[in-house]
This record gives structure tokens, C-alpha cells and sequence, in this order.
């Protein structure tokens, strides 16, 4: 991969989003805490400070920024643009990504009614989420089957009359449905099974469902190494005999795979970027703590092993970055679809790095690495849900597998070709 150049414009972002998520998100960190309540009243109502950053987010031109040049109404950068932002947000991964309008699976979901919407769907559903004035779920994962393997999906969207005429009616549960519990939710996009004797990925649609539906029950708020999120949330979700119109689906019946392959890429790359700011971050945490601390008569900074912690930290960073950097290059030249290894590989790696960093921070930072003092902890359990999140490690790792041994399969094809072509002309 060459090196691409940033744009003046795009530096400017960069700079101003920088001075943003230092100065005014990171400060807000602990005075968000402060506001949310705690009980129930933890889902139901959004901390201020949310709306001030989000205010200032957009007076600096810092609001939507995820969507591609592809789409009118997006931002115009590209996905390697976005992704050098987007690790920048994800230094401050509880304020910076939604102040800015850009925070998941609202990213995913816009990214869906933009590309695969009806103009009466952007209208009612795309406007608002772009507007900030509501957010979204994406319901897929079910309790009851290994959902890494979207066929098991069991959640049934099938044709019925409601009050409204004809229509779907959809049947299942969910769990871990991020954003499912944000009181500002008012929109889910449900992946079920439309029809059975279809061939294996030609069974799965997705469908608009109104969170305010009949029939939408959200059960739980789901704990991720006892976080709850609040007010975001990971939720269970029941959807007993929920009506929609038949308008309310997705690109068409049959057609929820290629939705959510369209979705996922970018996605995907979003996450990784995230997490390397989180990375960042923790490293940065580490180096400040090592040189105050002293053991044994010395400061940590002197001890062998400190040091080597560090080396390696900054190492498994750069590393990873240009990984991440390489898959979005390859979906700006060539496509998610053709870019299903790159991204594969940054999902499995990036993930794992950064817990390797996070874990020798909350070891320089003793029992209180593992507190609320500081994000660590909070930070290690989000990216110890992403190596399942997302597809799991092992899927991707097989993808990859599959992949590479394609690609030399066809390298050598064309090499025993080449020579036996060779031969026959002497």
C-alpha cells in the first residue's frame, strides 16, 4: 500500500478533532459519569453534557463524518480518511464518536438506509438519524443458536395483514442489541428468516420495525464485565407478532445477506480504528504512571521489563495501524467485497493488540488499573467483546485461511500453465 496524502481539508479535521476530543471530550469524561443516574433512571433520560459536545460538534464541522464520498450525503472523505478520524474519537470511545454523530451501529444503520434505502425510507428514518434527533438498533445475534453463523438465524418475518394492510410479521428474540436500551431509540433493523425453502442465503431478510411497534418488548440491559453501557446499552429484545408494512423492507425479500455484508465492512474497520485510539490512549496512561511510581528504591521507567512493555506497546500499535489502514485503502479502491481478507486480518489483529497494550498498563497501574479511576478496565472490556463482536476471531481466522489458500491455488495454476506453455514452444 502507498502512502496516501492527507488533504488540507482533511488535516484541518484531523487538527480541529484532535483539540476537540482532548480539550473538551476527555475533560467531560468524568462529569458525564457524574449525571448518569444511577437505577433505572440510568435508561431513561441522556446525560447533558451529550448535547453540549454535540452542540460543539457541529458548530466545528465535526458531524457526520463516517459516510463516504459515495454517498450525497455524507461528508466526502474516504474510508482511509475516515479511519485516521476516527482512531482520534476512539481516544474518547464513551463522548467523542457520538457527540460526533458517529458512533455505532447508528454508523452501520445510516450506512444501510443510504445505500440500500427508499427515498420514503431515508426520508422517515435516514434524516433523522443524520440529524441526531434519534438513535438505532441492529438486531441480529439471537440467545438460541451460534449466530456467528448468520444462517442459524430462527427470528421469522413473514407475510401477514395488519391493521395497516399487507405486511410482515415478525417473531423472535435478540440479545445483545447495542443501543437497543438509549431512550432516544426509535428504530430497529431486524434480521430474520423470510422463507425457508430458499437456497441457504437467500432466506434471510431485514426489516424496519418501529421501536414503539406493538409487540417490541426490550427484556433486559445485558452487562459486558458488569458495564452496562447505560444509557446505550446491549439489550434482549423480544419481538412477538410485530407488524410492519410490506414497505418496511430492506432492498427486497430474500436479500438480508447482502445487506448486511454491505454493512459490516466499513464497519469493521471502524471498530479497529476506535480501538487503536483506545490503545493510544492506554499507552500514554502507562508512560505517565511508570515515571511517577517507584519500587524497590527505583522509578518503574528503570526497571528492564517497564521499558520493554513500552517497546512492545508502541510496536503492536504501528503495526496494527497499518493494517487497518491497508483494508480501508483496499475498500476505497477496490471495494469491501474485495477487500474481505484485509479486513479480516485487521479484525483479528487490532482487537488482540490492544489488549495486549491495555493488559501491561493495568499491570503498571496495579489494583488500580483495575478500578473505575481510570478507563482501563472499562476499556479491556470493550475490546475483549470485540474479538466476539462483529464475527468472532475464529471466523474471521478461517475466512483468511480460506483466502489465502485460493490465492496460492491460483498463483500456482497459472505458474504450471505458464511453464507448460513455455515447454511446448522448444
Amino acid at each position: 500500500m502507498s502512502v496516501v496524502q492527507l488533504s488540507p481539508r482533511v488535516q484541518e479535521l484531523q487538527r480541529r478533532l484532535a483539540d476537540f476530543v482532548e480539550n473538551e471530550c476527555i475533560p467531560a469524561e468524568s462529569e458525564y459519569q457524574k449525571e448518569l443516574n444511577q437505577g433505572s433512571n440510568r435508561w431513561k433520560a441522556v446525560p447533558a453534557t451529550m448535547g453540549k459536545l454535540k452542540s460543539r460538534a457541529q458548530e466545528l464541522g465535526l458531524w457526520n463524518l463516517f459516510l463516504t464520498k459515495e454517498y450525497k450525503e455524507g461528508a466526502g472523505l474516504s474510508n482511509y480518511e475516515y479511519a485516521i478520524l476516527c482512531e482520534i474519537m476512539g481516544r474518547s470511545p464513551m463522548l467523542a464518536p457520538e457527540a460526533c454523530n458517529c458512533s455505532a451501529p447508528d454508523t452501520g444503520n445510516m450506512e444501510v438506509f443510504a445505500k440500500y434505502g427508499t427515498e420514503e425510507q431515508k426520508r422517515k428514518w435516514l434524516d433523522p438519524l443524520l440529524d441526531g434527533k434519534i438513535r438505532s438498533a441492529f438486531a441480529m445475534t439471537e440467545p438460541e443458536v451460534a449466530s456467528s453463523d448468520a444462517t442459524n438465524i430462527s427470528t421469522r418475518i413473514v407475510p401477514g395483514r395488519g391493521h395497516g394492510g399487507n405486511g410482515y410479521v415478525v417473531n423472535g428474540r435478540k440479545w445483545w442489541i447495542s443501543g437497543a436500551g438509549h431512550p432516544n431509540c426509535a428504530v430497529f433493523l431486524v434480521m430474520g428468516k423470510s422463507d425457508l425453502e430458499a437456497s441457504k442465503y437467500s432466506q434471510q431478510s431485514i426489516v424496519i420495525v418501529p421501536a414503539n411497534a406493538p409487540g417490541v418488548r426490550v427484556v433486559r440491559p445485558l452487562t459486558v464485565f458488569g458495564y452496562d453501557d447505560a444509557p446505550h446499552g446491549h439489550c434482549e429484545v423480544i419481538f412477538e407478532n410485530v407488524w410492519v408494512p410490506k414497505e418496511n423492507i430492506i432492498l427486497g425479500q430474500g436479500r438480508g445477506f447482502e445487506v448486511i455484508q454491505g454493512r459490516l465492512g466499513p464497519g469493521r474497520i471502524h471498530h479497529c480504528m476506535r480501538s487503536l485510539g483506545m490503545g493510544e490512549r492506554a499507552l500514554e496512561l502507562m508512560i505517565e504512571r511508570v515515571q511517577q511510581r517507584s519500587t524497590f528504591g527505583r522509578k518503574l521507567i528503570e526497571h528492564g521489563v517497564v521499558l520493554e512493555n513500552i517497546a512492545q506497546s508502541r510496536m503492536g500499535l504501528e503495526s496494527a495501524r497499518m493494517l487497518v489502514l491497508r483494508a480501508a485503502d483496499m475498500i476505497d479502491k477496490a471495494g469491501a467485497k474485495n477487500a474481505k481478507k484485509e479486513i479480516a486480518m485487521a479484525k483479528v489483529v487490532v482487537p488482540k493488540c490492544v489488549l495486549d497494550v491495555l493488559d501491561r498498563a493495568i499491570q503498571m497501574f496495579g489494583a488500580g488499573g483495575v478500578g473505575q479511576d481510570t478507563p482501563l478496565a472499562e476499556f479491556w472490556a470493550g475490546m475483549r467483546t470485540l474479538r466476539i463482536a462483529d464475527g468472532p476471531d475464529e471466523v474471521h481466522s478461517r475466512q483468511i485461511a480460506q483466502l489465502e489458500i485460493a490465492e496460492q491455488n491460483e498463483r500456482t495454476s497459472v505458474r504450471r500453465n505458464r511453464n507448460a506453455g513455455i515447454k511446448s514452444r522448444l
